[in-house]
């Protein structure tokens, strides 16, 4: 008598935004939370500069923002304005590459099966909204230098919007934007020093790369005295602006070589200890102080009505909210349809919707490349900002009519299963 074929097990399924692990979450929570803060700041500080701009104070906000400080001697004579973006946000992009590489060694993205969602959601998000923006400007040659302005996401900014309308969504799609918008950090700083990098000066850039071995070599070592890594991270940030990268990548290429595992006798790892401390220094004032320079547009009446006419406004506009709704949406489906993957059984795919939709919110980093795009000042700059400000208005717009649908859902259904 034959013995019964052994039934073939089915084929295990990749869960998509399941519960996170209890170490990974109260981690994301605290992350989460200081976001959300910085995220209320920087559009406090935003609507301080468009205001500013456009009042009587117009005169002392422009001179302000021209104010120059610094020693001639080491090339650091710099005006307020840039002393934000060049210096405030390397901060951020040090937040940034420690997030990264913690994700990498410790995180969601330490396994590939589990990297490649966000990944592919986040190269989606770039490389579509940058071909909605090139598709534009066909006819426009003077404004096609914009093209990386609507691949950013601004993870503040996008938070706090879900903060405002979504407290009964999964904390897990909270994690997904995060670990989405660290990865898009990566790639627009990227992005900022391939194409925007002018007039490169070797001999400080090669000092820089020898300090930062150096700086590997002192976590490898177990230095941990601040009075050793806040003059080293000077200089290391002072001789990248001068090789003329943008001194932004000092910032994440430390963050990036910062040891994130601790080590049997440390509650926490140096990346750990970093972010904690550093973290509400980048959310709470390198980034406001920033927007509060960068946001400042001047709104003439009679030049809204020029701008109407101009493909770049729209460009940045289409490439935020359409843009970032298609790339990342369709990196998203498309991965969870071709590979072993599956959404959690208790969402839907309406919530990658209004997830992809929040990404468009392009604040921070979109506002640091239009200024590397275009002359300052010039009319283009101010129609990239314009677009930036509309297209990140529309993208949370939208996001916040479809998140809070999903919010009531959610907060339905608990209600049902406490009943």
């Amino acid at each position: 008598m034959s013995t019964p074929a052994t039934p073939t097990p089915p084929p295990i399924r990749r869960v998509l935004f399941g519960r996170l692990p209890i170490g990974e979450r109260a981690f994301v929570t605290d992350a989460l939370r200081q976001e959300t803060v910085g995220g209320a700041l920087l559009l406090a500080a935003a609507v301080a500069g468009i205001a500013m701009a456009n009042s009587a104070w117009r005169d002392v906000y422009e001179s302000l923002k021209g104010f120059v400080v610094g020693p001639a001697a080491l090339h650091l004579d710099l005006s307020l304005e840039t002393w934000a973006a060049d210096g405030l946000l390397a901060i951020f992009f040090f937040v940034a590459g420690l997030e990264l590489k913690r994700e990498l060694v410790v995180g969601t993205l330490r396994e590939r099966s589990q990297a490649v969602l966000p990944v592919v959601a986040a190269v989606g998000g770039m490389v579509v909204p940058a071909l909605v923006f090139t598709l534009i400007t066909l006819g426009d040659s003077a404004a096609r230098a914009g093209w990386a302005i609507p691949m950013a996401t601004d993870i503040a900014f996008a938070l706090a919007v879900l903060a405002v309308v979504g407290s009964h969504l999964p904390p897990a799609l909270r994690a997904f934007l995060l670990t989405l918008a660290v990865v898009d950090d990566l790639g627009a700083i990227t992005v900022v020093a391939i194409f925007f990098t002018d007039n490169l000066n070797l001999v400080p850039l090669l000092i820089a790369v020898a300090l930062l071995v150096g700086y590997y070599l002192l976590q490898r070592a177990r230095i941990t005295t601040r009075w050793v890594y806040i003059p080293l991270a000077l200089v290391i940030w002072a001789l990248v602006h001068d090789s003329g990268v943008h001194a932004t990548v000092a910032g994440i290429a430390m963050g990036l070589l910062t040891r994130v595992k601790p080590d049997a006798d440390e509650d926490h790892s140096p990346a750990e200890r970093l972010e904690h401390r550093v973290r509400p220094l980048s959310a709470g004032v390198a980034v406001p102080v920033f927007a509060f320079f960068a946001a400042g547009v001047y709104l003439d009446t009679g030049d809204l009505g020029n701008w109407a006419a101009e493909p770049l406004l729209y460009a940045i506009i289409g490439g935020l909210v359409v843009g970032k709704l298609v790339g990342v949406f369709g990196g998203a489906y498309l991965t969870a349809r071709f590979t072993k993957a599956e959404l959690d059984p208790s969402l839907n795919w309406l919530d990658m919707v209004g997830l992809s939709l929040v990404s468009g919110v392009g604040f921070t980093v979109s506002l640091l490349i239009a200024e590397l795009a275009f002359d300052d000042p010039s009319e283009q700059l101010d129609i990239s900002k314009a677009g930036v400000l509309l297209g990140s208005l529309v993208a949370a717009f939208l996001a916040a009519i479809i998140l809070k649908t999903r919010d009531r859902a959610y907060q339905r259904a608990e209600l049902e299963e406490t009943t």
